[in-house]
């Protein structure tokens, strides 16, 4: 593997790493509902899994079981999330679609929104919040700041 100014090759700046209670079924499941591609595992000798990298598009994913050893806590249940993370496709809602038909859950629909996205929200069934979403049109930085002043003034 190559490294850059420390980063591995294939790698971005950012990595998410998402803990759940069953990795196994995890990377079934984002690879039917996101297209990853499992790319590395690492078992642990009770069979859980220590670390996996799943790509999805051009990102990596980092996956593993929870380990309360380790201090690597999944969520605590439904509901309850520190992070999300956020899926650029070039179809929303059909990957969104995809997803629910894999097991997620819908939190928002998949709706055009004011920063010129359509963008939906779905929880997988391992309690990770997903927010998916296909920018549209251009929005000035500026032109957004109107459309969420009109949106909390509930125009």
């Amino acid at each position: 593997m190559a490294i850059k100014n420390g980063i591995p090759e294939g790698y971005s700046t950012i990595t998410p790493h998402l803990i759940v209670k069953g990795a196994a079924k995890a990377i079934e499941f984002y690879g039917k509902a996101f297209g990853a591609e499992e790319i590395y595992r690492l078992p642990m000798p009770d069979g859980t899994i220590a670390h996996a990298d799943l790509r999805i598009g051009s990102s990596l994913l980092w996956l593993a079981d929870e380990n309360p050893q380790m201090g690597n806590m999944a969520p605590a249940g439904p509901g309850s999330n520190a992070a999300s993370v956020v899926l650029h496709v070039a179809d929303a809602d059909k990957v969104f679609a995809r997803a629910v038909a894999a097991g997620a859950e819908v939190v928002q629909p998949v709706t055009e929104m004011f920063w010129g996205a359509r963008f939906g929200q779905l929880r997988d069934p391992f309690g990770h919040k997903w927010s998916i979403a296909t920018q549209v049109r251009e929005v000035s930085p500026a032109e957004i700041v109107e459309a969420m002043k009109r949106m909390a003034q509930g125009k």
